[in-house]
């Protein structure tokens, strides 16, 4: 039996998408450090298996660049060959900025992961808009955050019912890796173990 194509995180179709993981927006989440963490491990695996990364700064003359800790990251995984974009927007909505889309188009994948800050804000209005164009969402809820844990938990609510996969870091890092007892499986763990 064949799982349905929206359930499963897929290697050759993912494109991890981290949103506005800015140093002066970071700085007012409580969940911070675990956001940060989940996002630095999701962008590893993508990098294990080959798939690329978008990275989005919400006008970042006020907010700031990306986190340091993650932006080092992101360098890294660069340096040593991964796909990693960037986009500047001022639009919440992340689709809704033309860079965006074309970054999104240049990967030549349909299903976007979706991790960043804030929930009910710039994830929501990304995942939907993504939804509308036919895209498959899949929103990972351990790696996203909201000031309010109320509005975080009521966007994820909202974005199951509009058709969202709502997931969690783990789910995603495992499905793409798809099996044990290889090199990359036993990548993957260092990578969960952190």
């Amino acid at each position: 039996m064949t799982a349905s194509p929206n359930t499963l995180a897929r290697r050759a179709d993912l494109v991890l998408v981290l949103v506005d993981m800015q140093e002066r927006l970071a700085a007012v989440m409580p969940r911070r450090e675990q956001v940060l963490g989940t996002a630095a491990k999701l962008a590893r695996t993508a990098a294990l298996v080959s798939a690329p990364v978008i990275v989005t700064r919400q006008y970042p003359q006020g907010l700031g660049h990306t986190e340091p800790e993650l932006e080092q990251v992101l360098l890294g995984l660069a340096e040593g060959g991964a796909t990693v974009l960037s986009v500047d927007k001022t639009a919440f909505c992340c689709s809704c900025e033309p860079e965006f889309l074309s970054a999104l188009s240049a990967t030549g994948r349909m299903q976007v992961v979706l991790v960043g800050m804030e929930t009910h804000i710039c994830i929501t209005q990304t995942a939907l808009d993504l939804l509308h164009r036919g895209f498959e969402v899949q929103v990972v809820a351990d790696g996203c955050c909201s000031r309010n844990e109320s509005d975080h938990d009521t966007a994820l609510a909202r974005l199951r019912a509009a058709g969202a996969i709502v997931t969690t870091s783990e789910s995603v890092m495992y499905e793409a890796v798809e099996r044990a007892g290889t090199d990359e499986f036993r990548a993957l763990l260092a990578i969960v173990k952190g």
